[in-house]
């Protein structure tokens, strides 16, 4: 078996010290894009990436305003004669709620053993900052770049890119370049380097029930007056048979159904069963009959119920029936499957389960589509063979429950492939209570950014777009 290539123990080069220490100042701002009151630390964060972007030799930094929160771009051109990759990463973080959870300050950057910790530390400040690390030690040896780079960072994935299909449809010219490269997947373990092809798309909405025009006192109406509490709650039992199937009629006509020989494919080299419900500390799955959890969380669609609100939430007793109830509802599309569509029939289906005592409204939220990059295609191939590199061992493929919406933007605007090329691990906590980066990653993750640039650099620039 071939070696794991682990980096030196302390002591540390010195740019790896500077390399960590810009880091931990990168991990300290509470960039949380989706709460009003940080929307001045998501800024300075971004003006702190600018600055940073602008001291390791990039040209052309720019702040690019957007209706909510900034862009940072970049770029490095060497030529007209090398290809250009354009480098994607997103500066902003979940929000650290339930605080007591945490063991450690969520935005302290605190270093402990192999391990950096911090909301965004793995998700995505710091898989992001593994190219910007890399394009650092490429400038400083005083050579040209191998290619053209450009790098794009946003302040609103954490929020479904509201404003991103706009800027990349404005900036059309700007951001061209033959593929872009982004890493916010994880591997599939500490010793195994594993390389995402595929994606799972995303629908989020948010379902209210509106009953009465105010509370009313449960001891004279409870009984006379539908709850919308109870509505909602028999609405939403409803969205799922007894089998942990989607119920809603349609949902999926659109599948596309896996082969047997992926099906193969991922059973031999993803997760097995007590994996995933270690990882999920359960002690039992639940889901569509005939998959592996593994499947479940990849190949086929779901459908979670993300929160619910409604009634009192407060200390003791507050008899009550209240006026409404809420629902956020997420779903994770398949291949094949249209968040448009699917959206059309939960408006449907909505409809006929509301009864006629209440009112119920949904409003989406975000709609992404699913995706699939070929293996076989030369920038993947690019991708595996630097992985090889900075990790002593080929990566396996996997697929990626998650949802990126900018690789379906670039596809559809740019149209160029995106390179999911990500350095997380499965239990780093990622939007949970003591999110960690494991660092061994981190310095594994800039050696292979450094031998994928170094590769594409000796490609012309048509022969992979």
């Amino acid at each position: 078996m071939p070696r794991i290539l682990h980096p030196k123990a302390p002591p540390r080069p010195k740019w790896q010290h500077q390399a960590l220490a810009e880091l931990q100042q990168l991990v300290g701002f509470p960039s949380i894009s989706t709460e009003p009151q940080y929307a001045g630390a998501v800024r300075a964060c971004a003006m702190w990436l600018a600055d940073h972007l602008r001291g390791i030799g990039l040209d052309g930094v720019r702040v690019f305003e957007t209706p909510r929160h900034p862009v940072v771009y970049a770029e490095k051109l060497v030529g007209p004669h090398k290809p250009t990759l354009l480098v994607y990463g997103h500066y902003d973080v979940q929000p650290v709620a339930p605080v007591a959870a945490w063991t450690v300050p969520p935005f302290g950057g605190l270093v402990r053993g192999n391990k950096l910790y911090g909301r965004g530390a793995s998700d995505d400040k710091g898989q992001l900052f593994t190219h910007v690390k890399a394009l650092q030690l490429l400038l400083a040896g005083g050579q040209p770049l191998p290619l053209n780079v450009k790098l794009l960072l946003e302040g609103e994935e954490e929020i479904g890119s509201p404003n991103l299909g706009a800027f990349v449809r404005q900036h059309r010219r700007l951001l061209r370049a033959d593929w872009a490269v982004l890493s916010d997947t994880n591997l599939i373990s500490v010793e195994q380097p594993s390389l995402t092809y595929g994606l799972r798309g995303s629908l989020a909405a948010e379902l209210t029930v509106q009953g009465p025009q105010a509370e009313l006192h449960s001891g004279i109406f409870g009984g006379a007056v539908l709850n919308p509490l109870q509505a909602l709650s028999e609405m939403l039992a409803a969205l799922h048979d007894a089998d942990g199937r989607v119920a809603i009629p349609g949902f999926y006509d659109a599948v596309l159904p896996a082969s047997v020989a992926e099906r193969a494919y991922l059973h031999r080299h993803g997760p097995p069963d007590a994996q995933l419900l270690r990882e999920a500390q359960v002690g039992q799955g639940w889901g569509e009959p005939g998959y592996s959890l593994y499947e479940r969380t990849t190949l086929r669609p779901s459908l979670s119920i993300t929160g619910l609100s409604g009634g009192y939430q407060g200390e003791g007793v507050k008899s009550v029936v209240p006026p409404q109830a809420s629902a956020k509802l997420s779903f994770r599309l398949a291949p094949g499957q249209d968040p448009h569509e699917v959206e059309r029939q939960l408006r449907a289906y909505v409809q006929r389960l509301t009864p006629p005592q209440v009112q119920a409204t949904l409003r989406s939220q975000l709609h992404a589509p699913p995706y699939t990059v070929d293996p076989a295609h030369p920038v993947m191939q690019a991708a595996a063979q630097a992985y090889a590199e900075g990790f002593g061992r080929a990566p396996v493929l996997q697929r990626s429950g998650g949802t990126i919406p900018v690789v379906s933007l670039f596809e559809q605007h740019l149209g160029i492939p995106t390179v999911l090329m990500g350095f997380g691990l499965p239990n780093d906590r990622k939007h949970g209570p003591d999110e960690f980066l494991y660092l061994p990653n981190f310095w594994r993750g800039i050696r292979t950014s450094l031998t994928f640039l170094r590769r594409l650099g000796r490609f012309p620039t048509t022969s992979l777009s």
